[in-house]
């Protein structure tokens, strides 16, 4: 295997335990990491296209999950900030009539 699949390889899997503990600054910098890591891997000749393949699918279906989780996190917050703007207006109408 070359070395740039490694890469992407053990980037892939450091990007997967940044999701399980939701460490999103952490995601960021995996994400330009695998970027750089794909970009290297287009441009080299000698790269086994089946390897290369399976390897970009694996990647493929961690960004999958990353979608997932942060929509879910990001559908999380939002119904926070809904749940937040209701009490704050109940609260205005309770001291309108009090």
């Amino acid at each position: 295997m070359s070395v740039v699949l490694e890469r992407i390889e053990q980037t892939r899997a450091a990007l997967l335990g940044a999701l399980a503990s939701r460490d999103w600054e952490a995601i960021s910098e995996l994400d330009t990491s695998i970027r750089l890591c794909v970009d290297d891997v287009l441009g080299e000749a000698s790269v086994n296209e089946a390897v290369l393949r399976s390897s970009l699918e694996e990647l493929l279906g961690v960004y999958r999950q990353l979608i997932a989780v942060a929509s879910d996190e990001r559908q999380t917050i939002v119904n926070e900030m809904t749940q937040f703007r209701q009490a704050k207006n109940a609260a205005k109408v309770y001291h309108l009539f009090s």
